[in-house]
């Protein structure tokens, strides 16, 4: 797996999606309790998945984000394939859920 690359502006985010065929968008703030215990989890569970090309943005250094991805609260997590959003997942993950989801994705395209 990768590591999360930093993504600070609306061209890099669009670019980002667009150049990778499995991206993973983490979006978060700094003073978000919630953000900052869910990271490391997400960080070990794509571990599983070293194909998916993993961002981070933080809203508050983005504003415009949240109007570009319909961004309501924080954290959010997006996986997209091929450009086109197939996950999303806000504010309270069942970690077990998503993994499954992203697996079921995932095997369309590697083997796990």
């Amino acid at each position: 797996m990768a590591t999360f690359k930093t993504l600070t502006t609306l061209p890099e985010v669009d670019a980002f999606i667009e150049n990778n065929t499995l991206s993973f968008l983490y979006l978060s703030q700094p003073n978000c309790s919630v953000c900052h215990g869910l990271l490391p989890q997400v960080e070990e569970l794509l571990k599983k998945f070293p194909h998916i090309q993993p961002a981070h943005i933080q809203t508050n250094e983005l504003p415009s984000i949240a109007g570009h991805l319909s961004i309501f609260t924080v954290p959010v997590l997006l996986l997209f394939v091929e450009g086109k959003e197939h996950i999303r997942e806000a504010r309270i993950v069942h970690l077990d859920q998503l993994e499954t989801k992203i697996a079921s994705i995932y095997e369309n395209f590697y083997e796990l």
